[in-house]
């Protein structure tokens, strides 16, 4: 029990992390994270590697899958005694909060497989095995969905820039 809780109790922020950013709310990603960890200790012996972070981290995907699909059908509901008050805020003007929250957006408008894939490599630092474990699917197909997402967070930065003529270099003899 010991070994087992030392092993999962330093992922508990990184499952959050992901939580969080998958359904963009933080009760709803901290109930997610809680059912991932139940599942993980009654299943603790099912589990095929002695590091148990891709392991964990799949029961998270999934379970964050299955949330994600059931309540797209349903519309979602915030009493107004439990929304924080970031929801009614205005958004800040400082130039760095302006940028970070255009690229959660961007990140937001991404493809699911693309998202989860950026998030998974880059931000938890998963390796392109642990990923494709996690999602399952090929390596391959990890490394062309990351390829994918970062090209068109690029192009969505640079979209105002991209339509500006670029100069072109002649050789002069």
């Amino acid at each position: 029990m010991n070994d087992m809780l030392r092993q999962i109790e330093p992922l508990i922020p990184a499952l959050r992390r992901y939580a969080r950013t998958l359904l963009r709310d933080r009760a709803g990603a901290d109930d997610l994270v809680q059912d991932c960890l139940e599942r993980a200790v009654n299943h603790w012996s099912q589990r095929r590697d002695d590091n148990p972070r891709a392991w964990i981290f799949t029961i998270l995907h999934n379970l964050a899958i299955t949330r994600l699909r059931s309540s797209a059908s349903r519309p979602r509901h915030i009493a107004i005694d439990d929304a924080q008050e970031e929801t009614f805020a205005r958004a800040p003007s400082q130039e760095d909060g302006l940028r970070y929250r255009e690229l959660l957006e961007a990140v937001a408008r991404l493809p699911e497989d693309q998202k989860s894939v950026l998030l998974l490599a880059t931000v938890e630092g998963l390796s392109y095995a642990e990923t494709a474990g996690v999602l399952g699917v090929p390596i391959g197909t990890v490394m062309s969905r990351l390829s994918r997402a970062r090209e068109r967070l690029l192009k969505e930065r640079d979209g105002d820039r991209g339509a500006q003529p670029v100069a072109q270099l002649r050789r002069v003899k």
